[in-house]
């Protein structure tokens, strides 16, 4: 299980992260001042560090540079609305991302899984009744033969890679989908990508084995699952 390291002083926002991340699998180590973040970080490794930058004793630069000296770990920082400056700041400290603040919880586990990647410390091939998908480079293969997928066929596989034990909801599928693709996703279109991307990846898609839908709710992974 992957260690994330949470420096946040907002009790409310540190309550629901925490929940939100140790929902998705991950081990969670929250901070509240830049002084005890630095304390932590003495004693304790971890996988990936999310840094608010505005912190009540100093802020999440100062705790950028610690774990830049301490621990070689992808950082995102968690920055204010428009706060432009902020955000050229931390990425010139050598910050991997930043998600805006009010950021919606599908799209930072999404920052999350694509940092952990890069940086090694995350599965990047995916392997599933004969498919097979490398998130680092992007290709999917089927049987050992490259499918070619669009855009957001390729977001919708991902999304179900990523999920690999939950229900996902056709809500939360569109929710995803506008926020990749920034085209409009209804629930007629959502049916239809559906259909299309189990006529290229699935051996019979009228008898689907890597898609399966749950009737009322939405669909879910199946099939016997790798990740390496």
């Amino acid at each position: 299980m992957k260690r994330i390291f949470l420096v946040e002083d907002d009790k409310e926002i540190a309550k629901n992260l925490v929940l939100l991340l140790r929902g998705e699998g991950f081990i969670v180590d929250h901070a509240s001042t830049q002084a005890e973040a630095i304390a932590m970080l003495a004693g304790d490794k971890f996988d990936l560090a999310l840094v608010d930058i505005s912190l009540p004793d100093g802020n999440g630069f100062a705790v950028c540079t610690e774990i830049r000296q301490t621990q070689n770990i992808p950082v995102i920082f968690l920055t204010a609305s428009g706060d432009e400056a902020s955000v050229v700041t931390g990425l010139n400290m050598g910050a991997d991302d930043y998600v805006t603040k009010p950021f919606r919880p599908r799209e930072l586990i999404a920052r999350i899984g694509t940092a952990l990647r890069k940086s090694g410390r995350g599965p990047s091939v995916f392997q599933i009744c004969g498919l097979q998908v490398d998130t680092a480079s992007g290709l999917v293969e089927k049987d050992g033969k490259e499918v070619f997928l669009s855009p957001l066929e390729y977001r919708l596989l991902l999304i179900f890679i990523n999920n690999p034990k939950a229900i996902v909801t056709r809500d939360r599928l569109l929710d995803e989908l506008w926020d990749a693709s920034g085209e409009f996703v209804n629930n007629n279109t959502l049916t239809v990508y559906i259909k299309r991307l189990r006529e290229k990846i699935e051996d019979d898609p009228a008898n689907p084995q890597i898609i399966l839908t749950v009737r009322g709710t939405g669909y879910r992974l199946g099939g016997s699952y790798v990740s390496k």
